[in-house]
This record gives structure tokens, sequence and C-alpha cells, in this order.
């Protein structure tokens, strides 16, 4: 490309940015956040309070939380899953799973249905 149709092209861009830069200069709503921008760093400055501060002050949870999802994500385990134990009335049958997908569990819930299954449970441990 020749150096007189690039600067063709950056100049075709110049004036496209320079007329949506007018429309954003013309709408309310960027109007409307600029004030209240100013507005609040004016306060912040009055108060001689960082944008640290004020996001601490609205938002604590997020900071008390992250270290945690921080710690959760770097082991790279998940949370293991509770055992269920069903015992078929019928047979006496005992189905021990950590899943819904046993083949057992899975064959009585398309026979019986599944709250009818779910009624089976006796217990469910850690």
């Amino acid at each position: 490309m020749s150096l007189l149709n690039e600067y063709m092209q950056m100049e075709q861009q110049l004036k496209e940015l320079q007329s949506n830069l007018d429309k954003l200069q013309n709408d309310k709503r960027l109007q409307s956040e600029l004030e209240f921008k100013e507005k609040l760093e004016s306060l912040m400055k009055d108060y001689d309070k960082s944008a640290a501060d004020v996001i601490a002050l609205l938002d604590p949870a997020p900071m008390a939380s992250s270290p945690k999802a921080a710690s959760a994500g770097s082991t790279g385990t998940r949370r293991k899953r509770k055992l269920k134990i069903y015992k078929n009335p019928n047979t006496g049958e005992v189905v021990e799973t950590r899943g819904g997908n046993q083949k057992t569990l899975k064959a009585w819930k398309d026979e019986f249905g599944s709250e009818t299954v779910e009624s089976w449970l006796v217990r469910v441990e850690e």
C-alpha cells in the first residue's frame, strides 16, 4: 500500500472518530456521567479519600471473599460429594453413590420414578 493511500485511510478514520466524539459530547447521558464523576472526585478530595477507599466503603464483601476465592482456585480440587445410600424396599438391595449417574440407581428411577426412588434414601454421609 502506498504512503498516500495509507494517509487517506487514516484521514478518513480520523474524520469518523471526530464525528463519533462530537456525538458523544452532545449526549445527555455522557454529560450526566461526567458531572457525577466531577462531583465524586470533589467529595473524595474534600474528605481525603482514594478510589480504593470509596470502593471498600461501598462494597466490602468482594474484598473479604477474594482471598478465599484465590486460595480455592489455586488448589484445583473440588469438594467431595456427599455419599447417598438408597435401599430398595422391594428387593432389599442397597446402593451407595456420590452422584446420580449410578447404573442401578438410574434403572430404579426409570422403573419406579425419580420421586419414589428419592423416598428410598436411607441416609447421607459426608
